[in-house]
């Protein structure tokens, strides 16, 4: 069969991102397919799996990440991290499209590290690693922490969440990117709070304008400007349940449990508490939290 008829969306989208893909990868792509269809007939791997969903949805998508960074310094060697990457996107993607790229895929379920194994030995990727673990884990390791160029994250999950999870791994200078669809106002108003937090700035989001995938997505990207501080990310479940940059309701109380009305927590930590009456607690926040409950 002609090598033009295989993967024509991908081809074709592809070559308007200024990626190129030789017949060998088209090949890796469509073996990749192949496998991901195999083992969704017995795994719940992905809720797509349709072919053509697969080669838009999974494969240009996840090619997609790659406008995160100018295109003259794609032939870099760079060092990347998917976050949360499922059953491997975009992380299988980018290190087919960009072998000289080192992709390490990180995910807490081990059926789906398990199959983006079995994919990369059988598609033949000597530029890729799977895995098996949590953000808030892998970023206590030392030599993890700012080691990565990029560091993408499609999970759904709110910016300043995501933003915690990827900011402890990526590098001065490095780029963090984050898929995203629908109205963001919000979402990025709190994102950029929480990314100066994190040692990041937002950079303006560039839009998705490739059939079929123009239909609001937008690719969300930070830049980490210095390394993040040791204390992030925060134990699991904290980051999704007491997301950065947005004010927590509290009551307050003090020692002897004279109940302040509520106020609001202000910042970034539990440490500066903003009272009724305009005044700030300072370094005892903690224990005035734990005196009293989180609403």
């Amino acid at each position: 069969m002609n090598d033009d008829a295989q993967l024509p969306v991908l081809r074709a989208g592809a070559a308007v991102l200024g990626i190129s893909l030789d017949a060998g990868q088209i090949g890796q792509f469509q073996r990749l397919q192949t496998l991901l269809l195999e083992w969704s007939a017995r795994i719940n791997l992905t809720a797509i799996t349709d072919p053509n969903e697969i080669e838009t949805r999974h494969f240009l998508d996840s090619l997609m990440c790659a406008l995160a960074i100018p295109p003259h310094e794609w032939k870099r060697s760079f060092r990347v991290l998917d976050i949360g990457s499922g059953a491997g996107f975009p992380a299988l993607p980018l290190a087919i499209a960009f072998p000289q790229w080192r992709i390490t895929s990180l995910d807490a379920t081990g059926k789906k590290i398990r199959f983006q194994r079995q994919a990369a030995t059988s598609v033949g990727l000597s530029n890729f690693d799977a895995v098996h673990g949590r953000a808030e884990e892998l970023a206590q390791q030392p030599s993890e922490r700012a080691r990565y160029h990029l560091v993408t994250a499609r999970a759904v999950a709110a910016l300043p969440t995501l933003l915690e999870y990827c900011a402890p791994f990526t590098r001065p200078g490095g780029r963090i990117v984050m898929p995203k669809k629908g109205d963001l106002a919000d979402e990025i108003a709190a994102g950029s709070k929480a990314a100066l937090e994190l040692g990041a700035l937002l950079l303006p989001p560039i839009a998705v304008t490739i059939p079929p995938l123009n239909d609001g997505r937008v690719l969300v990207v930070a830049e980490q400007r210095h390394r993040c501080r040791a204390r992030y990310p925060r134990p699991a479940g904290a980051p999704a349940k007491h997301p950065l940059g947005r004010a927590i309701r509290a009551r307050v109380y003090q020692r002897d449990k004279t109940r302040y009305t509520v106020g609001h927590i202000r910042g970034f930590d539990d440490r500066e508490i903003l009272l009724n009456d305009g005044r700030y607690a300072h370094g005892r926040a903690r224990h005035f939290l734990a005196a009293g409950e989180l609403i």
